[in-house]
């Protein structure tokens, strides 16, 4: 029987909160990650770029999936979704990634392609890397194609279509790429109860789901998810014109916050919500709400006052 794949809906991809040393706060990723169901996410993405995932050894990545897995379970959300990042630059340190995450409670498994030879990562290489990750993970996977945090790597939608015929144990991707002919593309060869093919921005979250997407993996949904999850639902209705009045003001707020950075959403979650700091582990340093400008804060303001209103 073949893996299942993610269920539809909005995933949140998780910041990870730090202390002042760089410790991890967990008390603050747990409210976090609380807000987030009750917000009425079918899912929570650990250790992607936005939970800064290069920045985690293994043992804290062990102790915040166990920590959320454990935090949603008490909470009573049993059927929230974990989707784990777990790549690494070889077979072998993804495999042992996919290991700990599943012992630890996730779902399935996120993995990146392999970017530190970059000059060496053709589609053949690319593919190999994932199938043998695929035949040996104790975990479903998605693919993720984000070039902007692998040096440029790009993955087709050939490949992608390629290794989820051929590989049972590959269930989904998800496209940070902003390319939404690649989505169509995808989705539209690939069945849709075994392969999950996920946007990867609120930017274009709409035209997403019209492309076939199932569901949505956007940052933005760490500071609104009720407002995606409107969104969601304004399609599911057919409601088409309210849907996209909302996309209009999520690209909006999406746009302004490519521009502040993981610790600017962190603090701008800490502005809105009262919880955690906009601390990064260096390099990424420290931000705090009064040192991002009106053009930045005025969007994300505008769909946290509608977020507070549902």
């Amino acid at each position: 029987m073949a893996p299942a794949k993610p269920n539809f809906g909005v995933y949140t991809p998780l910041v990870t909160f730090f202390e002042e040393d760089e410790s991890l706060d967990l008390q603050s990723t747990l409210a976090h990650a609380k807000r987030m169901a009750e917000g009425g996410v079918a899912g929570i993405v650990l250790q992607g770029s936005n939970g800064e995932a290069p920045h985690l050894d293994h043992s804290e990545r062990k102790t915040l999936v166990r920590a959320v897995r454990d935090h949603l379970d008490h909470l009573g959300y049993t059927g929230l979704q974990l989707i784990v990042g777990c790549g690494a630059p070889s077979v072998r340190e993804t495999l042992s990634y996919i290991s700990e995450a599943k012992a630890s409670g996730a779902n399935f498994a996120l993995v990146l392609p392999p970017a530190y030879w970059v000059a060496a990562m053709n589609a053949s290489v690319i593919e190999g890397f994932f199938h043998d990750v695929a035949t040996q993970s104790e975990l479903p996977i998605l693919i993720y194609n984000f070039p902007g945090v692998t040096g440029g790597i790009d993955i087709s939608s050939d490949s992608i279509i390629r290794l989820a015929e051929s590989n049972p144990n590959v269930v989904g991707c998800k496209l940070t790429c902003g390319n939404v002919g690649k989505l169509q593309r995808v989705s539209s060869a690939l069945s849709g109860t075994s392969f999950a093919a996920f946007g990867g921005k609120s930017d274009f979250f709409l035209p997403a789901l019209v492309a076939g997407s199932n569901g949505i993996i956007a940052a933005l949904a760490n500071i609104v998810p009720k407002l995606h999850v409107e969104v969601l639902r304004y399609y599911e209705k057919g409601e088409l014109q309210a849907a996209q009045q909302l996309q209009s003001k999520l690209s909006h707020a999406d746009w302004a916050l490519t521009k502040v950075g993981i610790a600017g959403v962190k603090a701008i979650v800490s502005h809105h919500f009262g919880y955690g700091t906009g601390r990064g582990r260096r390099p990424l340093g420290n931000t705090t709400i009064s040192t991002l400008s009106q053009g930045i804060v005025a969007p994300i303001s505008e769909v946290v006052d509608l977020e507070k209103r549902l």
